[in-house]
């Protein structure tokens, strides 16, 4: 038992304060996201897939046409097949895990065979789609596009300013989705009402390629033409991590793991890497002291994170030097967009430069 009246404990505030400060140092003293890389295709990886049932297994397809079968815990590939003549554009796996899709650009879409432990078979079987799911594509003319299999006209469309890349569908929210658009930005509409999106994520300063939820469906992860791969909040603008490396070059795809862990990129040096989704996070069995200091370390991490010294060492990230030119062009770009408005407002007729929000700038058409 304990008394928690406040005047038997006149230092708890600062003592926890400082516990809170240290805790934040140690998190960013052991932030090492880099677990590995998973090295053997012959050129760029342009899409990864999960398996809905095995933990372990990963599916890669690359520039070249090939489709790998990789095994995450022995880090090696098991089976490599040649899909398509092309590039292999997307992958895609069926539920149950049995077979899954893929689409290259030779303008087909190939359903293969896979089994248990992770062989496919070298044929591919007759492409069969189901009819009551709601489809989501982005296309070349900058629009979004929602179909409704059982029915033969599109639901609605959405046209913004520059391409979207990718759609990420929110695992618990069904009505969420979120794109990856040229525009350097990220897009979550709610599909109820794409005339103007929920939250814009803006971090990247190159186009962002790729986007994939986790399974708690609070994050995601992007990855960017500017070689990095970035960890957003769903409800957040901008991003609460950002892993990169010396060799890594531009990154065409990211998948976050099922059991929540790990974060997978592919990347046009033709290499598959492995991150931790939380940076400082230890791996491994933890003792029952371990689990309650890390525990206590994290509430008082959360207490105190909007205190100016905690908030200052949590946000703090190294980055390379290119992006940090980039971010700084940028931010002097908006600076001058937003004063040069303000002095149209000003001189101008009351009404006759309206303020447009950030949400809506992007979006130029939604048709029913």
């Amino acid at each position: 038992p304990r008394n928690y009246d406040p005047a038997l404990h006149p230092f708890e505030a600062p003592r926890e304060y400082i516990r809170a400060l240290n805790a934040t140092k140690l998190e960013r003293v052991f932030a090492k996201p880099f677990l590995g890389a998973l090295d053997g295709h012959r050129d760029g990886v342009r899409s990864l897939c999960k398996h809905p049932t095995a933990l372990s297994l990963l599916l890669s397809g690359a520039c070249d046409g090939e489709v790998k079968v990789w095994s995450l815990a022995k880090r090696s590939c098991l089976q490599t097949i040649q899909a398509h003549e092309g590039m292999v554009q997307g992958l895609c796996m069926h539920q149950s895990g049995r077979y899954f899709f893929s689409v290259g650009n030779d303008k087909t879409i190939k359903q293969w065979s896979l089994s248990e432990c992770g062989q496919i078979e070298e044929e591919p079987q007759s492409t069969i789609l189901g009819k009551t799911n709601i489809v989501g594509s982005c296309a070349s003319d900058r629009s979004i596009i929602l179909y409704d299999m059982r029915g033969a006209a599109p639901l609605r469309k959405v046209i913004l300013k520059l391409r979207s890349n990718t759609i990420a569908w929110n695992p618990m929210e069904a009505f969420i989705f979120t794109v990856a658009n040229e525009d350097y930005n990220l897009y979550s509409f709610d599909m109820r009402k794409l005339s103007m999106p929920v939250t814009v994520h803006m971090d990247h300063v190159s186009a962002v390629m790729d986007v994939d939820y986790s399974p708690t469906g609070r994050e995601f992860a992007s990855a960017g033409y500017d070689k990095v791969v970035r960890i957003f909040p769903a409800d957040r603008t901008h991003s609460r991590e950002i892993y990169h490396t010396k060799r890594m070059q531009r990154v065409e795809t990211v998948r976050w793991s099922l059991d929540n862990k790990y974060i997978l990129s592919g990347s046009d040096e033709m290499n598959i890497r492995i991150w931790k989704a939380q940076a400082s996070e230890k791996l491994g069995v933890l003792k029952p002291r371990e689990k309650t200091a890390f525990n206590y370390n994290s509430k008082l991490k959360e207490k105190f994170a909007f205190h100016p010294e905690v908030k200052r060492i949590s946000r703090h990230r190294h980055v390379p030097k290119m992006i940090y030119n980039q971010q700084k062009e940028m931010r002097i770009i908006r600076q001058s967009q937003k004063r040069k408005e303000a002095n149209r407002r000003k001189h101008s007729k009351p009404g006759a430069v309206p303020f447009v929000p950030e949400r809506k700038k992007s979006i130029i058409k939604e048709v029913e």
